[in-house]
């Protein structure tokens, strides 16, 4: 592992010099790759010198262990068993920077969800799910634009597909992709009785032109009048769009824009971004048959949380994670759910590394 630092160190060195020659600024394509990787490597280097400083430290303390003086030993001791106590910390957390990078990480995200079984509280489910997942984006600063929406009578969403535009949104949003399951008293409800409801999460990384490549001839474009909530038809020209991809069998449709020329690209996007993951899950079915390393598989079919509002908890299957803080997750504040399913993705990747070695 210390080699492999140390070839990056000198790596990150090297793209440094290269930055501050003035030749580079002639060459804009250039000097934006090499600002890529230097940014790619900066992080695993600041942590890597600061274990090399800490090593160093304790080197040093180690020396006045045996100095005449007993403050200075004793001042050498304590200082000397808290950084034993860091050390191995920081190169746990190295050992993380050096895991294979997701290369879909730093893409927006596509979050489509949909009302399961449940009827009309499934669908105001979705809606809360949805609402749930806007607020986290506010909170970090990304930008949510609704793609599509079926709305049900009641304000609830039978679908919803939006786009979030932001920093590292895939690495945050990937290990969502599910069934959830609500438990609660519906409003509906006059007995009281808690009733049991789903919606599907899931979540696709944007694809950009060189993701995916979709041939004309590969797809069939329908055009029929967009209709609102009951069926009603909200315009009378034919603006909704239904794009079929032939190979893949796989259908979008889009009608919340009154422009056909604007639901249609609105359609592409996420055609394109269902095309990818398609990709991405055959790639990791090959490459994954044996063992997952992942959170779940991220099927839709898959049960993977429990909002349980009566108790007020929120519940993840995969990791066995129970938070009594179900408000505060709605309103998304879910950083420690997050942040859980990351590191229990970490851990498991290391696992698989230190069984290949």
């Amino acid at each position: 592992m210390f080699a492999k630092l140390e070839n990056l160190e000198r790596r990150f060195e090297d793209l440094e010099q290269q930055l501050a020659s003035s030749e580079v600024f002639n060459d804009q394509d250039r000097y934006r790759k090499l600002t890529k990787a230097h940014a790619d490597l900066k992080e695993v280097v600041d942590v890597f010198r600061r274990y090399k400083e800490l090593r160093q430290h304790l080197a040093d303390n180690k020396e006045l262990l045996g100095d005449a003086d007993p403050e200075i030993r004793s001042m050498a001791h304590e200082e000397a068993k808290s950084l034993e106590t860091a050390i191995p910390e920081i190169e746990q957390e190295l050992q993380l920077l050096l895991l294979p990078k997701d290369p879909l990480d730093e893409k927006n995200t596509i979050v489509e969800i949909r009302a399961g079984t449940g009827g009309e509280e499934a669908a105001l489910f979705a809606a809360d799910l949805f609402r749930m997942y806007s607020r986290y984006a506010e909170i970090r600063g990304w930008k949510v634009e609704i793609l599509s929406a079926n709305e049900s009578d009641t304000g609830g969403y039978k679908e919803i597909i939006a786009l979030i535009v932001g920093d590292k949104v895939y690495s945050r949003l990937k290990f969502e992709s599910g069934t959830h399951r609500v438990q609660r008293v519906p409003a509906t409800e006059s007995q009281g009785r808690i009733h049991t409801s789903a919606a599907t999460v899931a979540i696709l990384p944007e694809a950009e032109e060189v993701d995916v490549e979709i041939r004309p001839d590969d797809i069939r474009i329908d055009v029929f009048r967009a209709s609102g909530a009951g069926g009603q038809h909200v315009n009378k020209t034919e603006s909704a769009v239904r794009i079929t991809h032939i190979p893949s069998g796989i259908v979008v449709s889009c009608q919340d824009e009154k422009s056909q020329h604007k639901n249609k690209a609105k359609a592409m996007k996420v055609l394109a971004s269902r095309l990818l993951q398609a990709e991405q899950d055959r790639q990791h079915n090959e490459v994954a048959a044996d063992r997952r390393s992942q959170v779940g598989s991220g099927d839709r079919s898959e049960r993977i949380r429990t909002y349980n509002f009566p108790q007020g908890r929120v519940t993840d299957h995969r990791i066995n994670l129970t938070l009594y803080s179900l408000d505060r997750v709605m309103e998304g504040e879910a950083q420690a759910l997050f942040d859980a399913l990351s590191t229990h993705a970490q851990t498991e990747a290391l696992k698989a590394q230190a069984d290949v070695q």
